[in-house]
C-alpha cells in the first residue's frame, strides 16, 4: 500500500477548495473509485480497495465519505466540476450532431466506457449514486441550454424551446441501445438521432406549452 494521505481538517465532500492536500486526496480517491468501478463494478468495490489504490487511509475514507456509496457519489460530483462546454459549430444541426457523437465516442469504446458505464450501473443499486448521476446530467443539460439559445437567436428553433428536452432527445436513442437493448452505437445512429431531434425542434415539438403539431405533411428542418 502507498503512504497514507491524511487531512484531518478536510471539508465535507463536495466542498470546493482550489489545490492543496484536500484536493489531492479527493482526486486520488476519485481515481481509485473509477479504476475499481471499471475493473470490478459497483457491487465488488470496497473501502479496502479504494484505500489500497488511492493511498488514503481507511480511517480518512470512513470519516470523510462514510461508505463506498459516498465515495462513488463524490466521484460523480467531482466529475461534474469539470470545464466541459457544449459544442458550438455554428448551427443547431451541427451542435446536435456533435453532442450525439460525444455519446458514441464516450461509450462506444469499451476501454473509455468502462467507468461511466459502471457509474450508470451503480445508480441502479444505490440511491445516493442515482442522485449524484441525476445531478451530473442535470448540470450537463444546463450547460447545453446555450446551444438552444443560440439556435433561437439564429431562427433555427422557436422561442420557448425546452433546451433540456432537446438535448435529451438527441441522446436518448443512443442511451436506449447502450443500456436497455444492449446494441452497438455508431456515428450513423448519432446522425440519425440528431436529425430526428432537429426535425422535431423545427415542428415545435419541444416548445413549452405547445400543442401537438398538426398533421398533414412532414416537418421541415431549418434550411430544408
Amino acid at each position: 500500500m502507498n503512504d497514507s494521505i491524511e487531512d484531518p481538517d478536510a471539508p465535507a465532500p463536495g466542498s470546493r477548495r482550489p489545490g492543496g492536500r484536500t484536493a489531492r486526496t479527493r482526486a486520488a480517491v476519485r481515481d481509485a473509485v473509477l479504476t475499481g468501478l471499471a475493473e470490478h463494478g459497483y457491487p465488488a468495490l470496497t473501502v479496502e480497495y479504494v484505500a489500497e489504490h488511492s493511498g488514503v487511509h481507511k480511517t480518512t475514507l470512513y470519516r470523510r465519505w462514510g461508505s463506498v456509496e459516498g465515495m462513488v457519489a463524490d466521484a460523480l460530483a467531482l466529475a461534474g466540476e469539470d470545464a466541459w462546454t457544449p459544442p458550438d459549430t455554428g448551427s443547431l444541426a451541427g451542435d446536435l450532431r456533435a453532442l450525439a457523437w460525444e455519446v458514441v465516442e464516450g461509450f462506444g469504446d469499451p476501454a473509455r466506457a468502462a467507468a461511466p458505464t459502471a457509474f450508470v450501473g451503480a445508480a441502479f443499486q444505490s440511491p445516493r449514486a442515482a442522485d449524484a448521476l441525476h445531478s451530473f446530467y442535470a448540470e450537463r443539460f444546463r450547460r447545453c441550454e446555450e446551444v438552444v439559445a443560440r439556435a433561437v437567436d439564429r431562427g433555427e428553433a422557436p422561442v420557448g424551446t425546452d433546451a433540456g428536452a432537446v438535448v435529451r432527445a438527441a441522446s436518448a436513442p443512443l442511451f436506449l441501445r447502450l443500456f436497455v437493448t444492449r446494441e452497438p452505437v455508431d456515428e450513423k445512429l448519432a446522425d440519425q438521432a440528431a436529425e430526428a431531434t432537429l426535425t422535431a425542434v423545427a415542428a415545435g415539438v419541444f416548445t413549452r406549452g405547445a400543442e401537438a403539431p398538426a398533421t398533414g405533411g412532414p416537418a421541415t428542418a431549418p434550411g430544408g
